[in-house]
């Protein structure tokens, strides 16, 4: 391949697409981006083109809340979640790019015995696989986050949380743009405006991608669309048992540093962080309806809002800047759907719902790993498509960031 020009006013090249790679990911957001950088990074391969529909990462990577956490319930969740965490702890030197990475800790708050009790389990369970967890009363709460209302005569008074001290945020564009120059740098073409629209096959495998910007020749398919993903399948006549549902988020006006954590509810439906700026990032749960469009409905940011003020009495006055949605792909079991399809050059990654931006690094690795030498790695192995006729599902409800 001859040496890329040198464009230092850019951070990616922007190439016309060639007539054939090696691998085709459809995608081009967090995910799609760290299977290329990691393609190319420990396996050497980057004949790669990495297709967008829209701009690069603006899809759920620009439309998420950036928070980072492996303390998830079952082995296997746990076992990825923590391969990406520790990835996220060496990414900015492995990009040599600022990702402002902040291990900030998360608390995940208990409001019922029974939240109590499930809290309790997974706290067990993640010690067992070597997850930094821990139980903490409602004042130990109070001391790690003394914003939180941890009085008894509220609605969902606070029992005590879970806390996680390694979880944290990064910075969701610094990510993306680190992992794009580094894919760019290693001759992988990053192909933005270029939608598929169709899929040519041959028997088994899929031998081309139909885009908007011309066919497109390939050895290999990753699918890495995130919420639209049900709709690529469709054209391959692949079944899966997702939904796509959009997941709203909003943020404050930007104010003096008061929220030293993250903080998480389920009962009341809310979880907080504090950016770098001074914002205050809120997110709550997916709206019911499915579909496709990037914004939410108001009844869910009123009762976001509510629950907000209830936990944290300081935000009463504070005031909403913007709020937008990302559009997140669910499964029955609340855990990705990542491996072999029918068709033996295709794979699938999907199904993260709320969790797809903690598991980007991690996801990259393991996809990569996976197309490279033709069956799964390891730590998604568990993820198959075919879960859901054998039975093996890996419930993670309880675990994940809000309840699907």
């Amino acid at each position: 391949m001859e040496p890329l020009p040198e464009h230092p006013d850019f951070l990616w090249r922007t190439p016309e697409p060639r007539k054939s790679y090696d691998v085709v990911i459809v995608g081009g957001g967090g995910h799609g981006l760290a299977t290329a950088h990691y393609l190319a990074r420990n396996h050497g391969i980057t004949n790669v083109a990495v297709l967008e529909k829209g701009w690069l990462a603006g899809g759920n990577m620009a439309r998420n809340t950036t928070l980072i956490r492996s303390n998830y319930l079952w082995d296997e969740s746990a076992a990825i979640y923590e391969h990406a965490l520790k990835l996220w702890e060496g990414l900015e030197e492995d990009l040599g790019y600022p990702i402002l990475f902040s291990q900030r800790g998360v608390l995940n708050l208990a409001h019922t015995e029974q939240d109590v009790r499930d809290s309790v389990r997974r706290v067990e369970a993640n010690r067992l696989n070597g997850i930094d967890a821990e139980w903490l009363g409602p004042d130990e709460v109070a001391e790690i986050c003394p914003i939180v209302n941890v009085s008894a005569d509220i609605r969902y008074p606070v029992h005590g949380a879970t806390h996680q001290p390694r979880a944290g945020i990064a910075k969701h564009d610094y990510v993306a743009w680190g992992l794009a120059r580094r894919a760019d740098e290693a001759g992988i073409d990053l192909i933005q405006d270029c939608e598929v629209v169709g899929f040519r096959t041959d028997g088994d495998r899929v031998t081309g991608v139909r885009t908007t910007r011309g066919d497109i020749a390939c050895g290999t398919v990753a699918l890495c669309a995130a919420g639209h993903t049900s709709v690529l399948l469709d054209m391959l006549g692949v079944p899966a048992p997702l939904q796509s549902h959009p997941l709203q988020a909003l943020v404050s006006e930007l104010l003096e540093p008061v929220h030293p954590t993250i903080v998480m509810s389920n009962a009341v439906h809310v979880y907080v962080s504090q950016a770098h700026k001074g914002e205050l990032v809120m997110g709550a749960g997916v709206d019911s309806y499915t579909g496709y469009g990037q914004r939410g409905a108001f009844h869910i940011i009123e009762r976001q809002m509510a629950a907000a003020v209830e936990l944290f009495p300081v935000f009463a006055r504070a005031h909403l800047l913007r709020t937008w949605g990302g559009i997140v792909d669910v499964t029955p079991d609340a855990s990705p759907i990542v491996g072999h399809t029918p068709y033996s050059n295709v794979y699938l990654n999907c199904g993260w719902g709320t969790g797809g931006f903690k598991a980007t690094p991690g996801i990259g690795w393991c996809l990569a790993d996976t197309v490279a030498n033709g069956r799964p790695h390891e730590f998604v192995a568990p993820f198959a498509l075919d879960r859901f006729t054998t039975g093996a599902l890996v419930d993670e409800h309880g675990a994940a960031a809000v309840a699907h």
